[in-house]
């Protein structure tokens, strides 16, 4: 009798652990080290292109890479010359708000991401609670309706008094990037907002109070009003997406467990992971999982370490042997000596590894960004352009207005410089998930002219644990009777 076992599991993780990105004050080589930064506010490419400007141009920065969807910056620079906290500074005073990783605790990203969640929501609910009776009142024209309550939404006064919250209130952040962008002498999608809304406000304005004087009757307080509020919507979604694209590296680290028994004086005490030195003596007792990386000194027993190496056979581990961290201890007790703890377990280096993918960038991005740059100016003058030209061929002001605003309006998406970036967190983290790690935007890109995946063994191949595939019998003995005497 024989039985064989399938190998058509997931793929395993890669062991080495090798991280890049050292965080904040980090040793990046001999000389220089690295940073990470936390930024708030970036809405578009353009905002991208102007963090790193300004980074890139500090006295002792050698590099710098921005991540819109991450809202992040990695910064390579010299220790001697500037702090993390003075390039977090530099990108303050640049118009966004930053921090610096791990400055604020191990959840400061996911505290700021809720907040931008949360304050995005509170802008939208309140535009669009005031935007609905001015969107009312558009359709009330093209149906034709009457009644006084219709008559109130057609009033100009009342829409106006809708519409200057909407456009102050929560459009008011659109007004502050296009304020900081252009101050530093870029543009960025604010911009296009701004003008595009402002133009469609003031125009309306102008006919509530002047409008016979001026010979123009049309309103169009809802197309400021709803244009602000479908672009909270959006972002409100990209930040929402954002977020979810950064719960694979959570998945990873809570593999770790929150406490670590160690010996203290001769006694057995709890403390934080967190806080486990490096030469502590850790106690790990059967079914628990490993706290951080050392070298077993006393005890044997059997590691899971499938976590790790995709291996679905527990691992003998006798004094000398080396343990991981978020691995799970099967049998026997463990005394071990901790020789790698916090960001430097092989756990927290492959969640850094996938943290460096996500912000890396693609030679497609890099193409996308150079275009970004040019894309704002060109639409203000394709928009310009558009005015001119439509007042000159029929002198009509409102018309020649409103196809100026349709072209600030229609560019004012930055799919273009969001797209890329996203497809990039969500394709490592999707890939994080199922144990498969890309070292950059770069190699991911690369996958697509694959022809031939090639593994080293058919143990990182497994779904983890034993499974009965085939039966067959030898000689004449049927089957279902060999069954039965296994059984």
């Amino acid at each position: 009798m024989a039985d064989s076992a399938t190998a058509d599991g997931r793929s395993g993780r890669q062991q080495d652990g090798h991280g890049t990105g050292e965080g904040a004050g980090g040793r990046s080589d001999g000389q220089a080290a690295r940073a990470r930064l936390i930024v708030e506010g970036m809405t578009c490419a353009a905002c991208v292109a102007r963090v790193e400007r300004a980074l890139t141009r500090t006295p002792g920065v050698l590099a710098a890479a921005v991540n819109l969807a991450a809202g992040t910056a990695r910064v390579d620079y010299l220790p001697g010359s500037v702090t993390p906290q003075q390039l977090a500074e530099v990108v303050r005073s640049a118009g966004y708000g930053a921090q610096v990783a791990g400055e604020q605790g191990p959840d400061a990203e996911r505290q700021a991401r809720q907040r931008e969640i949360a304050g995005l929501r509170r802008r939208f609910i309140l535009a669009a609670a005031l935007s609905l009776p001015l969107l009312l009142a558009m359709v009330g024209h093209v149906v034709h309706a009457g009644g006084p309550i219709w008559a109130l939404l057609h009033n100009g006064w009342f829409q106006w008094a809708l519409a200057t919250p909407v456009q102050f209130g929560p459009g008011w952040m659109f007004y502050r990037d296009a304020y900081h962008s252009l101050r530093g002498r870029s543009a960025n999608m604010s911009v296009l907002v701004a003008v595009g809304t402002t133009a469609a406000y003031l125009y309306s304005a102008a006919a509530v109070l002047w409008g016979r004087r001026l010979g123009i009757e049309g309103l169009y307080f809802e197309t400021s009003a709803v244009l602000i509020t479908l672009i909270l919507l959006g972002k409100l979604l990209e930040a929402l997406a954002k977020g979810r694209t950064s719960e694979a590296i959570r998945r990873l680290l809570d593999l770790q467990p929150p406490t670590a028994r160690v010996l203290r004086g001769g006694r057995e005490v709890e403390i934080p992971a967190a806080a486990v030195a490096v030469g502590d003596v850790v106690i790990v007792r059967p079914g628990e999982r490993i706290p951080v990386d050392g070298v077993v000194i006393e005890g044997r027993s059997t590691v899971d370490e499938s976590m790790l190496t995709g291996e679905s056979l527990p691992v003998e581990k006798n004094p000398g042997d080396q343990v991981v961290g978020a691995s799970i201890n099967r049998h026997g007790t463990l005394k071990f000596r901790a020789t790698r703890v916090g960001r430097d377990t092989t756990l927290a280096r492959i969640a850094r590894l996938v943290e460096e993918a996500q912000g890396s960038k693609a030679p497609i991005q890099r193409l996308a960004d150079v275009i970004s740059g040019y894309f704002v100016p060109a639409v203000l003058a394709a928009a310009a352009l558009t005015f001119v030209g439509w007042y000159a061929a029929t002198g009509d002001l409102t018309r020649s207005l409103l196809t100026m605003t349709a072209v600030l309006v229609i560019a004012c998406p930055c799919a273009l410089g969001l797209a890329t970036p996203t497809a990039i967190m969500v394709g490592t983290g999707k890939g994080a998930e199922h144990g498969i790690l890309f070292r950059g935007g770069e190699h991911l890109e690369r996958a697509q002219h694959l022809t031939t995946v090639v593994f080293d063994k058919t143990g990182t191949l497994t779904r983890g644990e034993p499974r009965l595939t085939d039966v067959i019998a030898a000689g004449d003995t049927p089957a279902a009777q060999l069954l039965e005497l296994a059984a």
